[in-house]
């Protein structure tokens, strides 16, 4: 591996200096991995991106029975953006529904209008909560065996 992470650095004719830049990695790190230390996944795909290859061809490891290492990196970070994007939502909606507590108790404190926005807001919260948290696994799994059934077809 640290061979080809050299023979495509060579290949683009970049100093060592020059890839750590363009990688946003310490030339140390660089250095190390040329010298044969194995680098993590965070770094390898940071590589890959900057030579314009594959994980997998970068790193010269095909997977057997399981899925490809790109597939799994590109996974996992829909994962953790699907997993901000749900906890930024929960702010904002806890944010906007104390802003409208207070505005309806200021504007018309007979009539709690603002806790069935915030009912409903919260409801769909904690249906995509579960679709994300919970749900994933089965969901991921009965999509995987549908997509089968209907290939097979």
């Amino acid at each position: 591996m640290s061979n080809k992470v050299k023979a495509f650095r060579l290949a683009h004719a970049w100093s060592q200096e020059q890839l750590a830049e363009m990688a946003a990695l310490s030339v140390r790190t660089v250095q190390r991995i040329e010298n044969g230390d194995q680098p993590s996944l965070e770094t390898l795909s940071a590589l890959a991106a900057v030579f314009g290859v594959s994980v997998t061809e970068l790193s010269g490891q095909a997977e057997v029975g399981e899925e490809a290492l790109d597939q799994r990196i590109t996974a996992a970070r829909e994962k953790v953006d699907a997993e901000s994007s749900f906890w930024r939502s929960l702010v904002t909606a806890v944010i906007v529904c104390v802003l409208l507590y207070f505005l309806n108790r200021s504007t018309a404190p007979q009539s709690l209008w603002s806790l069935w926005v915030a009912a409903i807001w919260g409801g769909l919260l904690l249906v995509r909560g579960l679709r994300l948290f919970a749900f994933a696994e089965p969901i991921a799994r009965w999509r995987k065996q549908r997509l089968q059934r209907l290939l097979r077809k």
